[in-house]
């Protein structure tokens, strides 16, 4: 049975883009514009994918197209512009990325294939690998070689934030939008509390993937 994606965009260009990106794809791809997306949405069937452009006028749309996800366990992709790509909420849990506008047809394309579990079963997308480290999606666990770290679920879901998004820095702000969530109104140095615990409990060759970026915020680094 082909998986069912939702394409959601107001821009003729990552309109193009993407129905080059899905063509690839053994996909049904239902297709509009932000003013269609209770009707998109509305499907009793349910979505494999969700692809939402959250760029210009659509982007406040976000919050509710997250919450959509969320509440229907659904991967969620959403293009962003450059300048916004370090602030947009996406959800703690369950499969999501984002593209920048503009981002190449191949670089796309790993991206869905991913959300989409093409590279493997559904168990396999849940599981997150690096090194001698393996996170579980689903169920909220994380080993090192092959024992259980005992995380608090904030430092769990800020680790696994990071490592789905290696290679991205993130200020503390935008951690604290994406992990915390915009109902925490504490001070932001408590991202670096949480990333202290986090370098102790994975040890010292896997914390020198959890990098400081002076005067800008945190990344994982794949290298």
């Amino acid at each position: 049975m082909k998986k069912r994606v939702v394409f959601i965009a107001d821009s003729l260009d990552n309109a193009y883009k993407f129905q080059q990106v899905l063509s690839g794809f053994e996909v049904e791809i239902a297709a509009g514009s932000t003013v269609q997306i209770p009707k998109l949405l509305a499907s009793s069937a349910g979505y494999d994918l969700i692809i939402f452009e959250a760029r210009g006028s659509a982007l406040p749309s976000l919050a509710d197209i997250v919450a959509m996800a969320e509440d229907r366990i659904c991967p969620l992709l959403v293009i962003v512009d450059a300048e916004n790509a370090g602030s947009i909420a996406l959800p703690v849990s369950g499969a999501s990325d984002f593209v920048v506008h503009g981002a190449g047809h191949d670089e796309c394309c790993t991206r869905v294939r991913r959300l989409l579990g093409a590279e493997g079963t559904s168990a396999h997308a849940d599981l997150v690998s690096v090194d001698d480290m393996a996170i579980n999606l689903a169920t909220y666990q994380v080993t090192v070689g092959g024992e259980p770290v005992d995380f608090t679920y904030l430092e769990y879901a800020l680790l696994s934030f990071l490592v789905r998004h290696a290679g991205h820095t993130f200020s503390r702000d935008a951690l604290l939008q994406h992990v915390w969530g915009f109902d925490y109104y504490g001070g932001s140095r408590t991202v670096d509390v949480h990333v202290r615990r986090i370098r102790a409990k994975l040890g010292p060759e896997l914390a020198q993937h959890l990098e400081t970026v002076r005067g800008v915020g945190y990344l994982w680094s794949t290298e």
